[in-house]
């Protein structure tokens, strides 16, 4: 009898872990869809302070993680500058974060002259942005509006290679909004390489 017990204890307090989704942190964390982003100020390539609101647009602003290592990001380079010239001509202001620890400065300078951003890349020491708000690869991408509210996060679009988009995500949410239609996809799974984080001090 004690043993049929503990096995329906175990059964019971499993599923209260499923069930109960306060029981897991992740689905709590980070910036979400609704919720406004504070005004966030890092240096960027040059050692300048640079802050969300001295870089956002009129019509809002894109903030990507990216990596100067990560080969999906190298995939992805040339779709997000051909997007940020579109949009940034549309008030849409591009920001781009470098959060990993593995990358020094002069990596993500060169990287940034390399794959031709013509968007600042802010330096993210110690992934205090990145944790803050709950990023985890790269690319992965925060579209907040003019009010800085977050309207969409995740993937750009839904193929790696770029050779078979069937949605692009980011694309449609940024059309969307700049017609002053509800954005109908919020969200979809970002996908890349994951953000080296730095060592926290015990």
């Amino acid at each position: 009898m004690k043993l049929i017990g503990i096995a329906l204890f175990t059964v019971f307090a499993m599923l209260a872990f499923v069930l109960n989704p306060t029981t897991t942190t992740e689905a709590r964390s980070g910036l979400e869809i609704g919720a406004t982003a504070e005004s966030f100020s890092l240096p960027d390539t040059d050692g300048a302070a640079k802050s969300l609101d001295d870089l956002k647009g009129k019509k809002g602003t894109l903030v990507v993680w990216l990596s100067a290592q990560c080969p999906v990001v190298k995939g992805y380079k040339d779709r997000i500058n051909e997007i940020a010239a579109a949009y940034q001509s549309k008030g849409i202001a591009f920001i781009g974060i470098n959060s990993n620890a593995t990358e020094d400065l002069n990596w993500v300078k060169s990287n940034k002259a390399e794959y031709g951003y013509n968007f600042p890349i802010l330096i993210d020491k110690g992934n205090v942005l990145a944790d803050k708000w709950g990023a985890t690869v790269t690319p992965e991408v925060y579209y907040l509006d003019a009010k800085n509210v977050l309207r969409y996060h995740g993937a750009i679009d839904n193929d790696r290679n770029g050779k078979n988009i069937t949605d692009a995500y980011l694309k449609t949410a940024f059309d969307s909004a700049l017609s002053g239609k509800e954005i109908v996809k919020t969200s979809a799974n970002a996908f890349g390489c994951s953000i080296k984080r730095a060592q926290k001090a015990e």
